[in-house]
């Protein structure tokens, strides 16, 4: 394994092959947390540093860059649920700026694009229009002679989910344009979000209720205009700011703020902060005004958006892979709190991994308040020294999953001892190894651990995989803790065998069994490449699971081929170390898994 922290000028030709594969797999990885499940695991800080150091090692080996990979990729697939919608424009994603000096570049860039114009009148500016960037769900909405007929998610920025139903029910998304002047053929493109206030109130609803409560605004637009029932959407407190075209078979204006100054007289919501700014030193000072007022707006932000104000230079500048040439996100650094570090618990993950956890005192940060937060893992803990009982910097970096970022070293009680990361498994006992290259320590117990058994359960039947509805996370511990689900095998049996212990339990009506024995039924047939991914083999994510199923063929062929391939020396274990992005270190996994008897009977 390449280590991540290994300057890319100082990789090798292998060793950057390698590392893009395992980046494009986590990237994919966690594409579907974001855009398809709305439950991310990392934050946007450090997804952005995944993608920043793909482009930097794609930058030095051209000839590597992948066909499908991060670069040429937007969001992830749309969910099963719904009925596919192909976009006749693609939903494009952008590049980001972390620094001024980031932001400048941008414009040096377009000026050089756009040299001779600016040759020809040197009184030309750059116009720019800033936009907060609203932390929600892209959408685009399509209109026939003024009446809305479509709404759609960017989904993988090809394809997205018909969401229409549940736009109708959106405050801002117009069912008839206003005014005069829109084209016959509109389609409007913007965020679906949630003001902070409603999401408050929502989850103090929801926790009153005994449901889960949603981590942030983000998590509750999306989840909220994700659902397949329009009429859980129209309870939910949506909100909608337009500030993008689609297809269209008329003139929106000449330029994008006249565009955003129409939506406005059609009847959609623009966001009133959006500024025509001259230059990058005007947008600067946007950003910075901005983000002095970002805990007193109504809504999430995570940044300042720049576009080229000018339509027929944006047609000119064009786009670059999955990103247009002529727009930037300008991302705001994460917001901070300082609390007391309560205690350190361990989670034992799917693939045994030993990740530690901040219990810490209640704080708001940037608008929500926080009691746990990620320590990442062992090395991590020891760099930073971080002790139960310390006064710590937490952060909501990108918004999303809280992490500690420092100790307060003079806030230290005298008697702090430093905290040693177990050797065991706190679920199951036992032993934890941490594998050479590897950053995390590992529960060898496998399929006895039950905390393993469970995460393998949920991804067993998580949307990418089997996409079993009605089966959730609090179901599947329940059933696996009452018996009657241990196993993928169990859960294909347990109308014949379990109807009656079912029909009696708390929240199981004879129509949601109904359902969920449907939902079970449709599932004994299964592609292959989503039967893989299901299985939860270490680093085999959705994109290697297609390249296994395309190149096997069938189960029983893959699967004696990977019994065959523990023989290195053998020809199964070379043809398929030799499957295109495909390295040792995957086949390894692979075989590694087919050595297991228990996973060979289930």
């Amino acid at each position: 394994m390449v280590d991540a922290e290994k300057p890319v000028e100082a990789l090798t030709l292998e060793e950057a092959a390698d590392e893009l594969r395992r980046l494009a797999a986590t990237i994919a990885h966690h594409d579907v947390l974001y855009h398809q499940n709305d439950a991310p695991e990392i934050s946007d800080a450090d997804y952005d540093a995944l993608r920043l150091r793909n482009k930097a090692i794609e930058q030095r080996f051209p000839e590597l860059v992948l066909t499908d990979g991060p670069s040429t990729r937007v969001g992830a697939a749309p969910s099963a649920g719904f009925a596919k919608v192909t976009h006749s424009r693609p939903m494009l994603s952008l590049d980001n700026a972390f620094t001024d000096e980031d932001v400048r570049e941008f414009c040096r860039s377009v000026r050089n694009y756009l040299k001779r114009d600016f040759d020809a009148d040197p009184a030309l500016t750059l116009d720019l229009v800033a936009e907060p960037k609203i932390d929600g769900l892209s959408c685009a909405l399509r209109y026939e002679h003024g009446r809305f007929v479509q709404g759609a998610t960017r989904g993988d920025g090809t394809t997205g989910e018909d969401v229409t139903a549940n736009c109708r029910t959106v405050a801002g998304i117009p069912l008839h344009l206003t005014g005069s002047g829109y084209p016959a053929l509109l389609e409007v493109r913007g965020e679906v979000y949630m003001a902070r206030d409603a999401f408050f109130k929502l989850n103090q609803e929801r926790s009153a209720a005994g449901e889960p409560v949603f981590a942030n605004p983000r998590n509750a637009a999306a989840g909220s205009l994700r659902q397949l029932d329009p009429a859980i959407t129209a309870k939910r407190p949506l909100a909608f700011f337009a500030y993008a075209i689609g297809e269209t078979d008329g003139s929106v204006g000449i330029t994008h703020f006249e565009m955003l100054e129409n939506f406005g007289k059609w009847g959609f919501q623009v966001n009133p902060l959006d500024q025509l700014c001259p230059d990058e030193d005007a947008t600067l000072a946007f950003y910075a005004e901005v983000g002095r007022r970002r805990a007193s707006l109504p809504y999430d932000i995570d940044g300042v958006v720049y576009k080229v104000n000018r339509f027929d230079w944006q047609r000119r500048l064009g786009m670059v892979a999955r990103a247009p040439r002529w727009a930037i996100a300008h991302k705001f650094p994460a917001e901070q709190a300082r609390t007391v570090l309560r205690e350190i618990k361990i989670q034992v993950g799917r693939t045994g991994a030993l990740t530690p956890v901040a219990e810490l005192q209640p704080v708001t940060v940037g608008g929500v308040v926080v009691s746990r937060a990620t320590l990442h893992n062992e090395d991590e803990i020891a760099r930073k020294d971080v002790r139960p009982g310390d006064t710590v910097i937490v952060q909501r970096a990108g918004d999303v999953i809280p992490q500690v970022v420092s100790v307060v070293l003079e806030a230290r009680p005298a008697d702090s001892q430093p905290y040693v990361f177990p050797d065991h498994c706190p679920e199951c006992g036992s032993l934890a190894i941490r594998e050479p290259g590897e950053v995390v320590k590992r529960c060898t117990g496998g399929l006895i651990c039950p905390a393993q058994a469970v995460e393998r359960l949920r991804h067993f039947v998580s949307r990418d995989a089997f996409d079993i509805e009605g089966l959730g996370a609090k179901h599947i511990k329940a059933l696996f803790d009452d018996h009657l689900v241990r196993s993928p095998v169990d859960i294909f049996s347990l109308q014949k065998k379990h109807h009656e212990n079912l029909r009696m339990r708390e929240g199981w009506g004879a129509l949601s069994l109904r359902n969920l024995y449907q939902a079970i039924e449709q599932r004994r047939t299964m592609a292959l490449d989503r039967f893989i991914y299901a299985l939860g083999i270490r680093q085999v994510g959705q994109a290697t699971s297609k390249l296994l199923a395309r190149h096997y063929g069938d189960v029983n062929a893959w699967r004696q081929a990977m019994i065959d391939a523990a023989d290195r020396a053998g020809d199964a274990w070379a043809d398929l170390d030799n499957i295109s992005q495909i390295g040792e270190s995957v086949a390894t996994d692979l075989v590694a898994f087919f050595a297991e008897p228990h996973n060979i009977t289930v």
